[in-house]
């Protein structure tokens, strides 16, 4: 009972600072919500809205059931999960965060998987994108394509481990075991899919018409998430309390033998990634190592803002937060020790030095990157798109609330 209270008495306290700051401090606020707008409008919608939509579309007709019977021998052994689950690890990392914990809850409320299966499985589907990783940090950030195979191996390599530990995850509960089955494993995933398709009797309209609501409402989610942290960790900046925190974060990097100057951008990627990361690469008193140490753990811990978002997320189901988080934990640190063990007999002995992979990314003498050629796309035509779907949803949305009165 005590600690009930002295919870609702610290979160009373600190929403209550917190829009005491946004009244003193209006300018900084305001420019803070104009940047994490903007990052949704141009960027985020655009990017996620059709991986959520198509996901929605390929479970209404039974592809995942399909591929998860398909994929069943090699899911179940290693992470514990249903084949299903390797959809969601692919889609997860194609197109990022939040994508694998949205799929993890749709799949929990299809009651496709159980809760601990569910827990499982969004501990090691969530990921950053291949183009983030590449693009936004290895060649926006760091300047060095090089790199982002070196973040990229181990971003995704320290998610497997982190599958591979939560399967022991739950190993006292109840868990639902599998059936053994005899059939031809392609004929009966034939029969799943034609089984969900025949079950989902919703024409292929009302099955779109949903997954477009579904998704954008998702996103609206994500909009606010990112825009409200984008203005939490800008007040917290000009409050100095990232500062004080610093101040702690110091001395543990001290006795790691790591610049001290690391410590302020970290607070700020344990918040928001894009933010911590892009801080990390400008610290000129520290060594490339230890930036990129400092950037891959911060890539596999995720931040507080994405962690919010898949928070959210879970919370319309029966999935446990704290699992994930202590994944997200693991996964940074886990980051972190692969890039100190093969920086030397890797990146130093084939990567060091300029090569081709400049030219190949777009750095000078090959042109504009991929990245920059791909943000300048949705920098023009993200913000229409938008607009377009929203438009939609209002449409949709209108329709529903027609046909529920009639």
């Amino acid at each position: 009972m005590y600690q009930s209270k002295l919870k609702s008495a610290i979160l009373a306290f600190s929403v209550s600072i917190m829009a005491i700051s946004m009244i003193v401090l209006p300018d900084e606020s305001f420019k803070a919500s104009i940047q994490g707008l903007n990052m949704w409008w141009e960027v985020v919608f655009p990017s996620l809205f059709p991986f959520f939509v198509i996901s929605e579309l390929l479970i209404g007709f039974g592809v995942v059931r399909f591929v998860g019977v398909l994929l069943e021998p090699l899911m179940r052994p290693l992470f514990r999960v249903p084949g299903v689950g390797g959809f969601t690890w692919a889609m997860g990392l194609a197109s990022g965060n939040p994508s694998g914990a949205k799929l993890t809850a749709r799949l929990r409320q299809e009651k496709q998987i159980d809760r601990v299966e569910a827990e499982r499985l969004v501990a090691f589907t969530s990921s950053s994108s291949p183009l983030f990783i590449f693009g936004a940090v290895a060649v926006g950030f760091f300047h060095n394509p090089s790199l982002g195979l070196l973040f990229a191996a181990a971003h995704y390599a320290g998610n497997i481990i982190v599958g591979l530990v939560m399967r022991f995850y739950g190993t006292g509960e109840n868990t639902r075991r599998p059936k053994k089955k005899h059939t031809f494993l392609l004929k009966e995933a034939l029969l799943v899919l034609h089984a969900t398709r025949i079950k989902n009797s919703k024409p292929i309209g009302k099955l779109l018409g949903d997954a477009v609501m579904s998704a954008i409402q998702t996103l609206l989610m994500i909009g606010g998430f990112i825009i409200l942290f984008s203005v939490f960790n800008k007040l917290l900046l000009y409050m100095h309390v990232t500062s004080v925190f610093g101040m702690l974060v110091s001395q543990l990097l001290h006795l790691a033998h790591f610049s001290e100057k690391l410590s302020i951008p970290l607070i700020s990627g344990l918040f928001e990634v894009t933010l911590g990361i892009q801080m990390i690469s400008e610290v000129q008193e520290s060594s490339l190592l230890q930036q990129v140490i400092a950037a891959s753990f911060i890539l596999g811990f995720g931040g507080f803002s994405i962690q919010a978002q898949v928070a959210s997320i879970l919370a319309q189901t029966d999935i446990r937060f704290r699992p994930f988080f202590l994944a997200r934990l693991l996964h940074g640190f886990l980051s972190a020790v692969i890039i100190r063990l093969v920086w030397n007999p890797v990146y130093l002995r084939f990567f060091a030095e300029k090569s081709a992979w400049q030219e190949a990314f777009g750095m000078p003498g090959g042109g504009r990157s991929l990245y920059a050629r791909v943000t300048d796309w949705l920098g023009i035509y993200g913000p229409l798109f938008t607009l377009s779907c929203l438009v939609l949803y209002i449409f949709l949305y209108y329709r529903s609330c027609r046909a529920d009165r009639a």
